[in-house]
């Protein structure tokens, strides 16, 4: 018996010894490449404040933690750090100058196939041509780091702040990504999780491809060409999101099936809110939109989705619909808030006495034919516009909500107070 306690005992202190590794010091008169390629499991290697010269590739379950202003330069070819081993962690460096090679996915951290739970957090990844490629590995977390792409570049030749391809399990979250291309790219992968990131100066700040059973949550994007661009993708949960001033689209979906968009906000884009095309089954309720040049541009056949509980206030244009079939926006006597909207509420139940159609038949003869709107104030015109006021049936399709709220008060609150700070 006292022969198993012994036993014990050096078990849970080698296993105490293993977590709580003493770090190894390394000040930047060392060849941090070598010291690295020698490395042992379960080592934690120190960096002193300093320069360092890459590139280095990490081969054991390490970690590498840098004090205050510990940089890493790399030799502006191939990826500054590449990982090759599961288990490693990054931490708190200043990483720049990978190469510009977008074919062989250049990036200031690359991690590599068949690599387990790789954690990179509170670093400062400058200048380098994609910020962290997450390439096949699986439940890796990259948190907290500032990533600003290659300002010398144009935009299509820069590469993402974060790219993943098929990664499953990974965290990727509150982040401040700027000047890439997207700020994150995902393709082929599922069970990710996005949150809490903040995206500027880039093309799309999400980008989503064949990326399925995922979260996108609490991310802020702002001044971007488009915010949130969701494709081809299934059952994402899409909650709490912030576009401000983003110049195409603030919410764009292109067969985006089978997924939940609640609570997001968007605020003054250049052009469109909210862009869906041949999506389906979606449910899309909570959200804000506010004076974009378009509230919704809903096209190619999307169907079979929810569509309530939604606020469009002071968009030039609310709703641009193209099709021939009929909708109702509305779900169990309960629809959305229409700022253009003037209506009683005579029992006071929150619902509107009328209903609302955004678009009558000349809207549909001007996205049709856009040299028509030389006529817009012609006696033909108007004459189209009270015939499809008071016969509705001579318009072909459109977008109906029987049951218009009165306010907006209660939609997207704790968001939109978050996107207030945001706004010049």
């Amino acid at each position: 018996m006292v022969l198993i306690r012994m036993a014990l005992r050096l078990s849970v202190c080698a296993y105490s010894s293993f977590l709580y590794a003493q770090p190894i010091i390394i000040t930047p008169d060392k060849n941090l490449s070598s010291i690295i390629t020698s490395a042992s499991d379960g080592d934690v290697y120190l960096l002193k404040p300093g320069e360092y010269l890459g590139n280095f590739v990490v081969n054991k379950e390490i970690t590498i933690r840098g004090e205050d202003s510990v940089k890493i330069i790399g030799s502006k070819k191939g990826s500054v750090i590449t990982v090759n081993a599961s288990n490693v962690t990054i931490e708190n460096l200043i990483i720049v100058n990978s190469g510009i090679n977008l074919a062989s996915q250049d990036s200031a951290i690359f991690v590599n196939k068949n690599v387990n739970n790789t954690l990179i957090q509170n670093n400062t990844l400058i200048n380098n041509l994609i910020g962290v490629y997450l390439w096949g590995s699986t439940n890796s977390s990259v948190i907290n780091n500032k990533i600003v792409g290659k300002k010398d570049l144009r935009e299509n030749e820069r590469g993402n702040g974060i790219q993943l391809w098929n990664s499953p399990g990974s965290k990727v979250s509150f982040n401040d990504i700027s000047y890439g291309r997207d700020g994150i790219f995902v393709t082929t992968s599922k069970d990710n999780i996005f949150n809490n990131n903040i995206f500027h100066n880039l093309r799309y700040s999400i980008h989503y491809m064949y990326t399925n059973n995922s979260s996108v949550k609490n991310n802020v994007s702002i001044g971007n060409d488009i915010g949130y661009a969701l494709m081809s993708s299934n059952k994402l949960n899409i909650n709490n999101n912030i576009s401000i001033n983003d110049k195409e689209h603030g919410l764009f979906f292109n067969y985006l099936n089978d997924s939940k968009i609640n609570g997001n906000v968007v605020i003054n884009g250049k052009h469109k809110c909210l862009f869906v095309y041949n999506s389906n089954f979606n449910i899309i309720i909570n959200n804000y939109f506010r004076g974009c040049l378009i509230g919704v541009n809903w096209t190619a056949g999307s169907d079979e989705n929810e569509f309530y509980d939604n606020a469009f206030i002071g968009n030039y244009k609310q709703v641009k619909y193209i099709s021939t079939k009929n909708i109702e926006w509305s779900y169990k006597g309960k629809g959305n808030y229409w700022s253009n909207h003037h209506s009683y509420d005579m029992n006071n139940n929150g619902i509107a006495d009328s209903a609302y159609k955004p678009n009558d038949i000349t809207d549909k003869i001007l996205w049709n034919y856009p040299n028509a709107a030389i006529l817009l104030n012609s006696p033909i015109m108007q004459l189209l516009k009270y015939s499809s006021r008071h016969f509705p049936s001579l318009l072909p399709g459109g977008i109906l909500d029987s049951y218009p709220l009165m306010s907006a008060s209660k939609i997207a609150i704790g968001t939109l107070k978050n996107a207030k700070k945001y706004i010049d």
